[in-house]
C-alpha cells in the first residue's frame, strides 16, 4: 500500500506582536525569506520606532518584514513585488490578518519607487532584493530619498555587498549590522 503525502508549502511565522505565531505562505522556491534569527534581531533593534510608523516593504516576497512591523504597531505598510504569486499570497495574508493600513502593489520595485513623488516618505524601508541581482545599492540610494526625518533603511545582502560604500554614497551611515549564516543585514540612517 502506497501512501501519498501532500507537499507542504514552506511558511514563515510572525515572531512578535498581535499576530505572533501566525504564518505567511511562501509563494515559490525563488523567494528567500529573511531568516527568523535575523528578523528577531532586526525587530529588537527597531522596537520603539515601530508604533505609529509608515513602512515600505520593497521586494516584499512573503511580506514577513512588513507584516511583522504591522504586528508590532506600525500604522501603515506598503508592499511592492513583481511576482504575481507573491502578490496573491500578500493579498491572502492581508485578508486573513484583517490588516488595515496596507497597500499592495504588483510592480517592479525600482520602477514603482521611482514613480513616487518626492514628498512620499516612510519611517522604515525594508530592502531585501534577490541575492542574485545587483539591485541593493541602487535601492538603498533610491529609498534614502524617501525616508522621513530620522528614518531607517533595513538592508539584507550576501557577503559581496559593499555596505560602507553604499551607505556613504546615499548619505547614510551604518547604524547596526550583523549576519546570520551567509546573510548580512543591517540598519542605515542619515
Amino acid at each position: 500500500m502506497s501512501r501519498r503525502y501532500a507537499t507542504r508549502r514552506p511558511q514563515v511565522r510572525i515572531i512578535g506582536g498581535k499576530w505572533k505565531g501566525r504564518k505567511l505562505g511562501v509563494a515559490g522556491s525563488s523567494i528567500r525569506p529573511t531568516p527568523d534569527r535575523a528578523r528577531e534581531t532586526l525587530f529588537n533593534w527597531l522596537g520603539a520606532e515601530l508604533p505609529g510608523a509608515r513602512v515600505l516593504d520593497l521586494f516584499a516576497g512573503t511580506g514577513a518584514l512588513g507584516f511583522e512591523a504591522l504586528s508590532r504597531g506600525a500604522d501603515h505598510a506598503t508592499f511592492v513585488d513583481s511576482d504575481g504569486d507573491a502578490i496573491d499570497h500578500l493579498l491572502t495574508a492581508r485578508t486573513r490578518f484583517d490588516a488595515a493600513g496596507t497597500v499592495i502593489e504588483h510592480a517592479d520595485a525600482m520602477q514603482w519607487l521611482a514613480s513616487q513623488s518626492s514628498d512620499q516618505r516612510w519611517d522604515v524601508v525594508f530592502l531585501d532584493p534577490p541575492f542574485d541581482s545587483p539591485l541593493l545599492a541602487t535601492a538603498v540610494a533610491a529609498a534614502a530619498g524617501h525616508l522621513s526625518e530620522g528614518g531607517t533603511i533595513y538592508a539584507e545582502s550576501d557577503e559581496g555587498f559593499d555596505w560602507e560604500g553604499s551607505a556613504a554614497a546615499s548619505g547614510l551611515g551604518i547604524w547596526r549590522n550583523s549576519r546570520a549564516g551567509a546573510v548580512r543585514y543591517g540598519l542605515l540612517r542619515s
